[in-house]
């Protein structure tokens, strides 16, 4: 008679802990299927792995679309230097001036402009990678050169 007792509170707790996890499970369910109506937890997963794969090709896409803007962005004026000096010693005043534009890699043009008494006078010079192509730069306008790269 013991054993029969013995086999039965054995099965109630069986019972029990199948109940707690068949209810767990039921809870989860519910929760995954949570707001859709009609529809089977297979339905439900296949559409939530065509979304991600859908988010994955998206997240590749903007990346490259990020990497060609970077790319892109680097040839573009970055760095500004102006400099005002008096080139004559003889007349009053800072009136002339050199203003660099040069981008990441420092290649662009320094723009010069020399005020005399005769008149202003306009150079400009094409820089690449931080040198002078075709006239050597003067150091006013290695100085500003400089100032843009800061």
């Amino acid at each position: 008679m013991q054993i029969i007792w013995v086999i039965i509170s054995l099965l109630l707790v069986w019972l029990a802990l199948l109940t707690f996890l068949y209810w767990k499970l039921f809870s989860h369910y519910n929760t995954l299927t949570k707001g859709v109506e009609g529809q089977s937890l297979q339905t439900i997963l296949d559409r939530l792995v065509r979304d991600v794969e859908l988010s994955k090709k998206d997240i590749a896409f903007l990346r490259n679309t990020c990497d060609k803007i970077e790319q892109d962005g680097r040839l573009h004026i970055q760095k500004i230097g102006l400099l005002r000096f008096n080139p004559f010693k003889d007349t009053g005043g800072d009136q002339s001036f050199i203003l660099s534009l040069v981008d990441g890699q420092d290649t662009g043009v320094v723009i010069s402009g020399l005020y005399s008494r005769a008149g202003t006078r306009w150079y400009a010079k094409k820089v690449v990678k931080g040198n002078a192509v075709d006239h050597q730069l003067s150091d006013e306008e290695k100085q500003a050169l400089k100032e843009a790269r800061r």
